[in-house]
């Protein structure tokens, strides 16, 4: 074999380097050529993600209105079990009033019997 026929080494090393420039060629042209396609995909997902990010709020939002509601409700709910409260406690209480009373009129009806029936024993 005659060493004329085999490429050098600086031969060797341009084709390289022209090998790696038609590549990046070839990769710059096949990137612009999707470069409109991307920015579409870009602007898509962005405004997926902002429509995203809306119902994230909008549910946030309608959440926190719950929760105040419920605590509304919650509050109205204990007033008017503290009113309902007091009302059973002053039934109460006038119940045990006039229990107190009747018990007090039973024991005078008592007494006056127990009196007259003295009485009646000591006119003997």
């Amino acid at each position: 074999m005659s060493r004329s026929k085999e490429p050098r080494f600086s031969e060797r090393l341009s084709t390289a380097a022209n090998a790696k420039k038609a590549e990046l060629e070839k990769f710059r042209a096949k990137s612009e050529a999707n470069d409109a396609a991307f920015a579409e995909r870009q602007a898509a997902q962005r405004a997926i993600s902002v429509a995203r990010e809306a119902r994230a709020a909008e549910r946030k939002a309608a959440q926190l209105a719950r929760d105040a509601q419920e605590a509304a409700d919650k509050t109205a709910r204990a007033a008017a079990e503290q009113a309902e409260q007091a009302a059973r406690d002053a039934d109460a209480a006038e119940q045990a009033s006039r229990e107190i009373a009747l018990e007090a009129e039973r024991k005078a009806a008592r007494d006056a019997r127990y009196a007259a029936r003295k009485a009646r024993t000591h006119k003997r």
